[in-house]
């Protein structure tokens, strides 16, 4: 008996040492210290060895066990800890390498230049205002001098929310908001979305406006062409021309259209300015007395100007775009170019 648990016991120091793996261990360890394992089979046996052998035997076959089973649990740590090794070798991470940069995003077109015309207007003196998106048809038209039967109103194809309720078409309307609570004098311009039944390769349902107001004593239209010509100049350089055209706005009077010589051809003639060498960029004019009234002012003591503007056309010609839908399609190619 004491020769077969000596014989089992080497056996299975044999097989751990050619084992490599923890499953080949495990696969040892039940062969031998199994239920049905070779030195548990064998230990079944000693019921029939004389009675004076089996505490001799009996020590042994434990020593032999908790040896094997020292064995196994170094074998299996052995195994571990080289499986950590490697894979803390794969893993490694070279902390002289460069970091891998996530990209930064960049400030939409749109919102650039209306911060660069909020800037610039903002040097000039000018105070920022915002106002309601949905808006009563009485701001965003009847207070403007566009009654109910006004011809005006349908150059503006307007959504309506419901009677007297409209998305605004302008932000001309905080003007009004503006003029109802607080007095002469004032300088302001009123930056934001407006809505317009429209889309074609020059407009969207939704685009953004600055409109610009300027009330107080002995105002003229000649500081309004000054004004408007030092943003021009600021926006687009010292360098380009610019003309007033006259025009007609139901809430100006007398009303303009600015134009800038073309950014494209340089004033010589092509395409995209219909051969004139001239591109419209805005309107503008003297506040209309009516809408002075619709405010409670005394037109006979009031003067002021008015001017508006579209940001996306701005962005058009200061970048060269051709297409303002190209603002709202979120194509990261035409994006990056900003």
């Amino acid at each position: 008996m004491k020769k077969k648990l000596e014989k089992l016991f080497s056996e299975a120091l044999e097989g751990l040492q050619i084992a490599r793996e923890e499953d080949q261990v495990i696969e040892v360890k039940t062969d031998f210290l199994g239920r049905k394992g070779k030195i548990t089979g064998l230990l079944r046996g000693l019921s029939s060895i004389p009675a004076e052998d089996r505490p001799a035997l009996g020590r042994l076959a434990n020593e032999i066990k908790d040896s094997l089973e020292e064995k196994i649990g170094e074998c299996l740590s052995a195994i571990h800890e080289r499986k950590r090794e490697n894979k803390l070798i794969s893993e490694k991470l070279d902390t002289t390498l460069p970091g891998r940069r996530a990209p930064i995003a960049k400030i939409h077109p749109i919102t650039d230049v209306c911060n660069q015309i909020i800037e610039i207007f903002m040097g000039l003196g000018f105070q920022i205002f915002e106002g309601p998106e949905i808006e009563l048809d009485y701001y965003n038209f009847e207070a403007l001098n566009m009654p109910k039967d006004h011809p005006a109103r349908d150059m503006h194809d307007t959504f309506y929310i419901s009677e007297g309720v409209v998305l605004r078409t302008h932000t001309s309307p905080v003007q009004i908001r503006i003029m109802e609570k607080q007095k002469p004098p004032i300088r302001i311009i009123a930056p934001g979305k407006a809505f317009r039944c429209d889309s074609d390769v020059t407009h969207t349902p939704m685009f953004h406006q600055v409109e610009g107001l300027m009330v107080g004593d002995d105002i003229t239209f000649g500081d309004l062409k000054g004004i408007l010509t030092i943003f021009i100049h600021q926006m687009f350089g010292d360098n380009t021309r610019v003309r007033f055209r006259p025009s007609f706005f139901p809430f100006t009077e007398p009303s303009a259209e600015v134009d800038i010589q073309c950014v494209i051809c340089k004033g010589n003639g092509c395409r995209v300015c219909s051969a004139t060498g001239w591109m419209e960029i805005l309107g503008a004019g003297m506040v209309d007395p009516e809408v002075f009234k619709a405010v409670g002012y005394d037109p006979d003591q009031s003067v002021g100007f008015a001017f508006g503007m579209g940001i996306e056309r701005i962005a058009m010609l200061k970048y060269g775009i051709n297409d303002i839908r190209l603002f709202f399609e979120n194509d990261i190619r035409f994006l990056e170019q900003f």
